[in-house]
């Protein structure tokens, strides 16, 4: 029989157009595809060339050096256009420069002096990249670059998300529902006061990320402006760098080696961690809560859960985001812990490390795509969740027994060891309503407190767990 691996297969990899290696830019891409304008390749020498341009602008505007003078307005909108004309053609031939520079930042620096001579400035081509070390223009393209993603992707989806987890805490704010604490039954909450618990821990995680600085800085081969002085010794070079810097919307690092410290990378990779795994956690809860049927899940019509079981609904969005979430904390985390360490003034591990930013934030939308998805074809099956109430009566022994310690305390008789009292009658055992009215009846309480607990049911013994949803309009 013939060895059917032997048989000579067509080349994946010569297909035209390039056949994706990873999800986020095959099956994926329409969800992760926005974050390709700030964290691609092509994105990063966008920046690049960005700083570059508006350092030229920058030197020139404040006659840093002699012998130059302010642009014309013309002059200055040409450059600007280098930048805001980028496509696919600039991609190219910043790709056909680096083969032969071997140099990223470099053939940047190439690519825009090749069109000074249209401008009229061919004899600024020497300003291009003045005092500069590659990580200056590096450091304040990734800031850049994480800025543009998190304020104008990231966030925004993620904001949009807990919204719909916020609009379903208050429709089902006072929705009773059986906790269950080490997965056993405990006292009763509602579904909405739970769900706001989730927002709240989310939001916290939001408004940290969004307030974020982003750190850069200009200040040459290991960070003393050494290059600077010796070239243009009467120059404010700090001045110069840090309105550079702050002018590009960024925060000024005024102390740094060879490289931006990446601190500012570290903490807000921490944030945006710790945001994924408590929704990684709502997540797990939520499947948790259709599998005992608190949540049923609405069919999409055409779709199938399982290719042999037709009565499936599988909930895969939410599985989707579990593992996504995981992948981009594994990401997230290496990143935070890598990025804060170089040896010396400099090495290239943040070189390698950086370039995988944007499959970490792509990892973590795509998982928030998911669980906004899953959460509009959630349905709450009130019934279960009041059926599971009424099968659980013994949850109202901790109100008795809590009762019977305020009467004893007032000097009521008869309320000796009510703990001890409830947990005979509850512990490992299923009590009715019948069951538990009995054993109110029967403990000589005051007429006030009987009528009380015997008004009570697990589906009213909620506190005021309605009342605290409100905490999110606080």
């Amino acid at each position: 029989m013939a060895d059917s691996s032997s048989t000579p297969r067509v080349s994946l990899a010569a297909v035209t157009p390039a056949i994706a290696l990873g999800p986020l830019d095959g099956r994926y891409r329409s969800a992760t595809a926005p974050l390709v304008d700030y964290l691609s390749e092509a994105a990063l020498n966008r920046d690049r060339t960005h700083v570059e341009v508006e350092w030229l602008i920058h030197l020139t505007s404040n006659a840093v050096l002699p012998g130059t003078s302010p642009l014309s307005a013309e002059q200055q909108a040409q450059l600007r256009e280098i930048v805001s004309g980028f496509d696919g053609n600039s991609v190219n031939e910043l790709a056909e420069i680096e083969q032969v520079t071997v140099h990223d930042v470099k053939a940047v620096e190439y690519y825009i002096g090749r069109r000074l001579a249209a401008i009229g400035i061919e004899n600024l081509t020497a300003l291009v990249h003045f005092g500069c070390t590659s990580e200056d223009i590096n450091n304040l393209s990734y800031a850049l670059g994480v800025k543009g993603a998190v304020e104008n992707v990231w966030l925004p989806a993620a904001r949009k998300m807990v919204a719909q987890i916020a609009a379903m805490a208050e429709a089902t704010r006072a929705v009773p529902m059986l906790s269950r604490t080490h997965g056993q039954p405990a006292t009763p909450t509602t579904l909405g006061k739970e769900l706001a618990v989730t927002v709240h821990r989310l939001t916290r995680q939001l408004n940290r990320v969004a307030g974020t600085e982003f750190l850069g800085k200009i200040n040459g081969a290991t960070g003393t402006y050494a290059a600077h002085y010796a070239s243009v010794p009467n120059a404010d070079w700090q001045q110069v760098a840090k309105s550079f810097v702050e002018g590009l919307g960024l925060t000024w690092n005024p102390l740094t080696t060879q490289i931006e410290s990446h601190d500012w990378q570290a903490e807000l990779y921490a944030d945006m961690a710790r945001f994924n795994r408590i929704l990684h956690n709502f997540c797990t809860d939520v499947w948790s809560y259709i599998s005992i049927g608190y949540f049923a899940q609405v069919p999409v019509a055409g779709a199938t859960g399982s290719s042999t079981m037709p009565h499936k609904v599988n909930p895969i969005r939410f599985e989707n985001a579990e593992a996504n979430l995981e992948i981009s904390n594994g990401l997230l985390d290496t990143l935070a812990s890598t990025l804060v360490t170089s040896r010396w003034q400099r090495d290239l591990t943040d070189s390698s490390s950086q370039r995988n930013i944007g499959v970490a934030f792509g990892h973590s939308l795509l998982a928030i795509s998911n669980v906004a998805k899953g959460l509009e074809r959630l349905n709450v099956a009130e019934d279960v969740l009041a059926a599971d109430l009424d099968t659980n009566w013994e949850v109202l022994g901790e109100a008795i027994q809590m009762v019977m310690r305020a009467e004893a305390i007032a000097g009521a008789p008869g309320m000796e060891n009510p703990y001890e009292r409830l947990k005979e009658l509850t512990r490992g055992h299923r009590v009715d309503a019948e069951r538990m009215k009995e054993f109110v009846s029967g403990l000589g309480l005051p007429a006030e407190a009987e009528a009380r607990l015997l008004a009570l049911t697990p589906a009213k013994y909620i506190g005021i767990a309605e009342d605290l949803v409100d905490h999110l309009q606080k």
